[in-house]
């Protein structure tokens, strides 16, 4: 009897994977490691508000954490804007200006 043939040598000599199949699957496993957003209590909500308004009055660096569905981002900066009616804080990093939505912060620490 050949060697292929012997146990599982049949199928384990053939086996191969197609392209799509394998990008279908890295795309399965990356789904599974989504996240969903935590909510904030209103007492954490009120905290970042007051970190936020004090950055702007005072103009000291504030490290806010964003949430993302697959890995929180951390960003540093000076709030210089703050725009009620589209729920969005600008944020001065070193030399460029970020608007950042509210609903994306999790996190704020001076």
């Amino acid at each position: 009897m050949s060697i292929k043939l012997a146990g599982n040598g049949l199928f384990e000599s053939s086996r191969m994977i197609l392209p799509e199949h394998k990008e279908a699957w890295l795309t399965h496993v990356k789904e599974q490691k989504r996240r969903v957003k935590p909510e904030l209590d209103e007492q954490e909500i009120q905290r970042i508000s007051e970190i936020l308004a004090e950055s702007y009055s005072s103009n000291c660096t504030v490290d806010l954490v964003l949430f993302s569905p697959f890995d929180d981002e951390t960003v540093s900066g000076v709030v210089v804007g703050l725009n009620t009616s589209r729920r969005e804080v600008k944020l001065m990093l070193d030399e460029e200006y970020r608007w950042i939505k509210l609903i994306e912060i999790i996190s704020a620490s001076t």
